[in-house]
């Protein structure tokens, strides 16, 4: 059995895991790199040769784990794509709005460069198109969480619930060679515990050798418990200034975790009635998604539907819809909530939005996601006294903060624990999708700690499991 790392190798984003055993050639997750240093990579050759992929399994739908899927199989994948029911269904969401967004910024760049008379070193295009999509979504088959299926003589596979985002799986492959069987788990993105919407991570209990992401592996997140309070005060504070609260928002599960809270703050009337406004057609098409989709919920999120609460709707709230609408969010007076893509402000309406909002001081920038190194939401995030926006050189005077406890990632502890559910140590760990600094931290924790023998693979390193 050979395992290949065509990405998240020290670093965050690109996922991407070649596994070759059991006379089978088989990816789990093929991510979009989002990190500017290595978006070279989005357009290079996959490593491997797309037609000689037999499987593509899927963790889950965010693009750092799916988003290079159509240009695979316009390069000649035309094999089976495993995920669960609603990791397929928010994948079709996920990878349509993909190929629109850079379509869209494609021909927003040539516009660009036509106006200022430049003439690039190499043509503007899309990575791909929608058409490219379309040819990917009907290679999606869902299989059910806990339940077995095989691949082929020799190999067999098992989702379990990784409590990150609706739908989300650990990934475990069974593989028979040479008269014993082998076990190798995926982690794929870990969730917290305690979370809306999701129930906790499952613990996988043993395995051969595990892969396992260490995004926020040198630190702990504020209480969850704390989130509505933090972002209820920053609402109130940018309100009595003035100003927005410009919130670059995750299409997938951050959306719909900050319209949960968001009702829970407006219902209590913890915040002026300010204006909010969720301008992603995206996360629109994701929050329905979610409801056709409620037995993936824990029990609280259940329980308020039964009561005729829908969690995702509350007064005040306006789902912008068309490119008018959103621009017209612009030119609304008085302070508002604006939530938008993409959330490492790598491309979409948020864009925009910042560039209304960010010389303001009475405005403020809030993140509340993950933002890989080298991307737009980074920059800003570590105090750049300017950035690039839309073809301008902007000042930054808004105030830009942070609420960590939102995320839909494990931490430091959350990490420890998933750990913790093995009853005897992996043969291999396996340290990726971190920051190498990060990744190398959290490896030489467990080493030292827990006795594991732990690696920190680079990009494109190939190890034989035995």
């Amino acid at each position: 059995m050979k395992l290949a790392f065509l990405g998240a190798a020290r670093q965050v984003t690109g996922s991407c895991y070649a596994v070759d055993a059991g006379g089978l050639k088989i990816l789990v997750d093929c991510g979009l790199y989002q990190e500017r240093a290595f978006l070279g990579r989005n357009w290079d050759p996959l490593p491997v040769r797309p037609d000689k992929l037999d499987y593509i399994v899927l963790t889950h739908a965010h693009l750092d784990h799916s988003g290079l899927i159509p240009k695979v199989v316009r390069d000649g994948f035309a094999g089976t794509i495993l995920a669960t029911a609603a990791t397929a269904d928010i994948l079709s969401i996920a990878l349509l709005d993909a190929a629109e967004i850079q379509e869209e910024d494609a021909a927003f760049k040539k516009k660009r460069h036509l106006k200022e008379g430049r003439v690039p070193p190499r043509p503007v295009v899309p990575l791909y198109k929608v058409e490219d999509v379309r040819r990917a979504l009907p290679l999606v088959e869902d299989i059910d969480y806990d339940a077995p299926l095989r691949l082929g003589d020799n190999v067999s596979v098992r989702f379990l619930d990784a409590g990150h985002i609706l739908g989300s799986a650990m990934v475990e492959l069974t593989v028979r060679e040479n008269g014993a069987a082998r076990t190798l788990v995926f982690s794929g993105d870990i969730g917290q515990w305690d979370m809306p919407f999701v129930r906790d991570p499952s613990l996988v209990g043993g395995a051969d050798y595990v892969v396992m992401e260490s995004t926020y592996g040198d630190r702990d997140h504020e209480d969850p418990g704390r989130v509505g309070d933090l972002l209820g005060r920053v609402i109130r504070e940018t309100a009595a200034a003035g100003g927005n609260v410009v919130i670059p928002t995750f299409a997938i599960e951050r959306a719909q975790d900050l319209m949960w809270h968001l009702s829970k703050l407006v219902h209590a009337r913890a915040i002026p009635p300010v204006p909010v406004y969720l301008d992603s057609p995206m996360a629109r098409e994701v929050t329905e998604a979610f409801e056709r989709h409620d037995e993936y919920f824990d029990g609280e999120t259940r329980a308020l539907f039964a009561s005729g609460r829908n969690p995702f709707r509350f007064p005040g709230l306006t789902i912008v819809r068309t490119p008018e609408e959103s621009k017209a969010v612009n030119t609304a007076a008085g302070p508002a909530v604006i939530m938008a893509g993409s959330g490492m402000v790598t491309g979409g309406r948020i864009k925009h939005h910042l560039a209304q909002n960010i010389a303001r001081p009475e405005s403020t920038v809030l993140f509340v996601g993950y933002q890989a190194r080298d991307t737009l939401g980074r920059q800003i995030l570590e105090g750049a006294p300017e950035v690039r926006l839309l073809g301008r050189t902007m000042p930054v005077r808004a105030r830009v903060t942070k609420i960590n406890g939102f995320s839909a990632h494990a931490d430091r502890g959350g990490l420890g624990r998933w750990l913790d559910g093995f009853r005897n140590p992996p043969r291999r760990l396996f340290v990726t999708h971190g920051d190498a600094d990060v990744a190398a931290d959290f490896a030489e924790r467990v080493r030292r700690e827990r006795r594991w023998t732990v690696e920190v693979p680079e990009y494109l390193e190939v190890w034989d499991l035995d």
